[in-house]
């Protein structure tokens, strides 16, 4: 059930609940316990005019009232006898009478005028009863509170449902939109603070991003006073100096380039993904780490290149490492591409799987010394497989090893 509904719900009950305890008060009050005082006044009023007739048919006749034989016991309404009688003897009078109920809310009186004549007179009729007036009160009572509850709980929600668009329209990157600042002073204030936390977060974001492509610049003039020294080595030693020198230069640049393409969101472009996974694959190679592609299929994404080919790598390498080799293979679902990496290693332990994607995370501490790492590749790729719209996935494989699956946006 929704927060919307609960909240008309909660209106309703409460404005009904209200007027259902006064609607109960006053049907107390208005049908309450009868105090005699109406059975005392019929009481009056039939012993004046049995004086009055004192016992003469003729009497009665000119008076205006009906004659008739006894009254029949199946009409007869005990209850207002006895009230009658009881508020005759009240006032001192012995007079026989008989109440008899002729309608659903009519009710007569007789008194004997002679020993098989009985005089009638109709009793003024109570109060109807309170019920059905207060039940259809309590009904449109009902439907007016639901009326009104539906605009005052979409008015009331207006601004968790900005909250909620603000933070379905957050960014891979953590950062968000600029925000209007208008509408109630709630959600101007909404706004604002929301801005104010997009700018903050924007800042941090910028500056991690400017610290990685300074250090990547950095990295470059030690390195080229490094290459001048490596060119007075030996032979033998100076080409291990210079492919050393040669993959970190390579790295500082990939760095200052990965900042400029994450940077920039104009940098998401149509990537084939079987072309990255063959280069990928020859990456590995050549440092000695086995993984193998499966057979062409002509894939494509909408990503960011570098950063997608580093999110893969990982992936990869992680798999080739420390599971004993790699597997890649692709393959096309309805509205996604599927990449899945499986390996035989030793895979993740149960209850592990959930802190895999965790900084600095490693499943086995004593590997990680072993084979070097920091555990930052999940994390990383998975921060960067977001960024391009997709999901990532690790499962154990029932034979044995790690599944990872990789789930991207087909390029249009």
């Amino acid at each position: 059930m929704s927060l919307r509904t609960r909240l008309i719900g909660l209106l309703v009950a409460a404005i009904v609940a209200v007027v259902v305890l006064a609607a109960g008060v006053t049907a107390l009050v208005i049908d309450g316990p009868d105090d005699g005082m109406r059975a005392r006044s019929i009481a009056e009023a039939m012993s004046a005019v049995a004086r009055l007739v004192d016992g003469s048919p003729e009497r009665a006749r000119s008076a205006g009232l009906q004659l008739s034989p006894p009254p029949s016991s199946a009409s007869r309404d005990d209850d207002t006898t006895r009230e009658i009688a009881d508020a005759l003897r009240s006032i001192g009078s012995a007079l026989p009478v008989v109440a008899e109920t002729t309608g659903e809310r009519t009710r007569q009186v007789a008194f004997l005028v002679t020993d098989t004549e009985w005089a009638r007179m109709t009793l003024p009729s109570g109060p109807p009863s309170p019920v059905r007036p207060l039940a259809s009160y309590g009904l449109l009572v009902i439907l007016g509170a639901m009326a009104i509850a539906v605009p005052i709980a979409a008015r009331i929600l207006r601004p968790v449902r900005l909250m909620e668009r603000i933070i379905a329209s957050v960014r891979a990157d953590g950062t968000l939109a600029s925000i209007p600042e208008r509408g109630t002073p709630e959600e101007r204030s909404i706004a604002r603070s929301f801005n104010a936390l997009s700018a903050r977060l924007s800042a941090a974001y910028e500056g991690r991003m400017r610290f990685i492509a300074a250090a990547g610049h950095d990295l470059r003039t030690p390195m080229t006073r490094l290459r001048l020294r490596a060119e007075f080595l030996p032979e033998a030693d100076r080409a291990v100096w210079l492919r050393d020198l040669a993959e970190l230069d390579a790295i500082a640049d990939s760095a200052i380039r990965l900042v400029r393409e994450e940077t920039d969101p104009s940098s998401f472009e149509r990537v084939g993904l079987d072309a990255m996974l063959e280069a990928i694959a020859g990456e590995l190679a050549d440092i000695g780490l086995q993984a193998s592609v499966a057979g062409p299929i002509d894939a494509s994404v909408e990503a960011q290149p570098l950063a997608l080919k580093r999110a893969l790598r990982n992936l990869v390498e992680n798999a080739a490492r420390h599971g004993g080799g790699a597997r890649v293979n692709v393959e096309m679902e309805a509205e996604a591409v599927l990449i899945v990496i499986e390996d035989d290693g030793p895979g993740i332990p149960a209850h592990l799987m959930t802190r895999v994607f965790e900084p600095f995370f490693s499943v086995d501490q004593a590997r990680q010394k072993t084979a070097g790492g920091a555990g930052l590749g999940l994390a990383i790729a998975r921060e960067i497989i977001e960024r391009q719209g997709g999901r990532i996935t690790l499962a154990n494989r029932a034979g044995g090893g790690l599944r990872q699956e990789v789930r991207l946006p087909i390029a249009p």
